[in-house]
């Protein structure tokens, strides 16, 4: 297990004020805090039910997500719940969003080719993820990727040594790392990735075990 308490999180000190979700979804609907709301059809924002003990964080809206306004609904986002139902986590217990809220994309031809959001975009957006989690006081956030990862623990945590561990931020919740679903749906060879899927249900089958730590009262 590792303790992560000396890498501070990458979310901004200073993050949107609301009571609810529902508040701070209104709020976010006119977000202007980046320029990729230009482009975007509209803001997709997390969902889940009112009182969740986990969250799954993912990197962006996709195009059908753009389109329907909803987080993981497009291919990566079936895959997800495939995965979840194997590794024993309904996602309707979960609350599910994204580090960034609009969707990047490069326009070609009738496509739209999803883009990488960088660090401004991920850092001006962690105002919404930093209130999110605020509200909602996870027992555990599931960062799925490299982009997740930084808006919650920043740029001195790398993925792929990460991957699997749960690492402890200071005064944030545990943060289990893995891969997001996507990176699966690119693999080609096909025994590499039933070996990925299968390491990725092994690492969401940790958010279903997990405990948080119990740490002991000084007298």
């Amino acid at each position: 297990m590792n303790i992560a308490a000396s890498v501070g999180p990458a979310l901004a000190l200073e993050v949107a004020d609301a009571e609810s979700i529902a508040e701070l979804r209104h709020q976010a609907e006119g977000c202007t805090r980046c320029d990729l709301y230009r482009n975007a059809t509209q803001i997709v924002f997390g969902e889940g039910p009112g009182k969740v003990e986990i969250v799954l964080v993912g990197e962006q809206p996709g195009d059908q997500e753009d389109l329907s306004g909803r987080p993981f609904v497009g291919p990566a986002g079936r895959l997800l719940d495939r995965c979840l139902d194997e590794a024993g986590l309904d996602r309707q217990r979960c609350y599910v969003t994204n580090a960034v809220k609009h969707f990047k994309f490069t326009p070609r031809g009738k496509r739209r080719l999803h883009s990488k959001p960088n660090a401004g975009e991920i850092k001006r957006c962690a105002w919404w993820l930093g209130a999110e989690l605020n509200i909602i006081k996870p027992k555990l956030v599931v960062a799925l990727g490299a982009s997740a990862l930084y808006a919650l623990l920043g740029p001195k945590v790398k993925l792929k040594p990460e991957r699997g561990h749960i690492l402890y931020p200071a005064n944030r919740p545990p943060v289990l790392v893995t891969i997001h679903p996507s990176y699966l749906l690119r693999i080609r060879d096909e025994a590499e990735q039933r070996r990925q899927r299968r390491d990725f249900v092994s690492d969401l089958h940790k958010a279903v075990e997990f405990q948080p730590l119990k740490v002991d009262s000084q007298p």
